[in-house]
Order: C-alpha cells, then sequence, then structure tokens
C-alpha cells in the first residue's frame, strides 16, 4: 500500500503504522497534491516500488478553511481549489491510464457534505468540493463501462486535525466557545 502526504515525517509514521498493524508492506511518498508535477513524481515512485501502477486509488487529501466570502482572498480561494480539486484531477489523470489499460480499478475521492450543500463561510471549500461531486460524476460515467468504478464519499463532522483547526477558527473570529463552534459543525453535517 502506498500512501502520500506533503509532509515527509507525516507520511512515513502513518506507512509504518500501516506495516505494523497489519504486516502489509507499504510505501511513503511525498507529494503535494496541486502540483501536477509533483503527483507524476509520486505515481512513478509507486510504480517503481511495487512494480505496477495502483489498481485502488483514494484522493484524500484537502485543505478547509473558512471566511466569509467578502474576506475570501485570492490565496485562500486558490488553495481550495488547487488541493481539494485539482488535486484530485490530477490524481485520477496520472491513475486512470493504467487502470484502463487493465480494464479494473476502482477510484474513491472524499468529498464532503458541504459539497452537496454549501454552509456559511466556507464558501472556497464548498466550491471545491461541489467540483469534486461534479469531477467524479463525469469520469465514472466516461469509465464506468470499462471495469472502473468512481465513486465519492460525502462525509460531515469528522474528528481531525483539519476539524480542530476550524473549531478553532470559528472561535477566535467569533468568540464563540469552542463546544458551540463544535455544535455548528456538527449541525451542518445533518
Amino acid at each position: 500500500m502506498a500512501v502520500s502526504a506533503r509532509t515527509r515525517q507525516q507520511v512515513e509514521e502513518v506507512a509504518a503504522e500501516i506495516t505494523r498493524e497489519s504486516g502489509a508492506e507499504s510505501h511513503a511518498v511525498v507529494c503535494d497534491v496541486s502540483d501536477a508535477a509533483s503527483v507524476q513524481e509520486m505515481f512513478a515512485s509507486v510504480a517503481e516500488a511495487f512494480q505496477r501502477s495502483p489498481d485502488i486509488m483514494v484522493n484524500n487529501a484537502g485543505v478547509a478553511e473558512s471566511a466569509p466570502i467578502t474576506r475570501t482572498d485570492d490565496e485562500l480561494w486558490q488553495r481550495h481549489l488547487a488541493i481539494n480539486l485539482s488535486g484530485t484531477f490530477y490524481c485520477m489523470r496520472a491513475a486512470l491510464p493504467n487502470m484502463l489499460a487493465r480494464g479494473w480499478g476502482r477510484v474513491i475521492n472524499i468529498a464532503s457534505i458541504a459539497g452537496k450543500t454549501g454552509a456559511p463561510y466556507i464558501a472556497a471549500y464548498s466550491a471545491s468540493k461541489h467540483g469534486v461531486l461534479g469531477l467524479t460524476r463525469s469520469v465514472a460515467l466516461e469509465v464506468g463501462a470499462k471495469g472502473i468504478t468512481v465513486n465519492a464519499i460525502c462525509p460531515g463532522y469528522v474528528d481531525t486535525d483539519m476539524t480542530t483547526r476550524g473549531i478553532e477558527n470559528i472561535t477566535a473570529k467569533t468568540g464563540r466557545p469552542a463546544a458551540e463552534a463544535l455544535e455548528a459543525i456538527k449541525q451542518m453535517s445533518s
């Protein structure tokens, strides 16, 4: 199993945990999915390590920052599109040729409930995840008859470091207590 992240220490720890817990061979690759060349290098590294390209790919890289639309600057907007949407596109574009050649493959894109419903203060995040859903649907229709499934999962609230940062951001910007901010996030998931 290959795992990838932008931070070498983080991805090596995850790969070691996979090997320790499952006994499966794991391969850690540093990659910035917002950079098409970095994605190509990641797929080349995986193919070299396992002597084949992946049969199954989970696109889970993501960023989630909040700001009112009037204070969503170009950098925040572009960062969300680059990581959440373009990163998903770059990874699928790199993985699919070999899946198509084999006539089998599975792609799972992690979207978000916000990609189906929207939510206040996360326009960039929500727009990028709406894009992931559209991309997923289009590619699924394109490759489905060729033995490849492409699906999206739309989780709501998940207790992760990214969510913790979101709660901290809400608390800092609104003065609301952390428990209240957490409850607001949970409500968006229902």
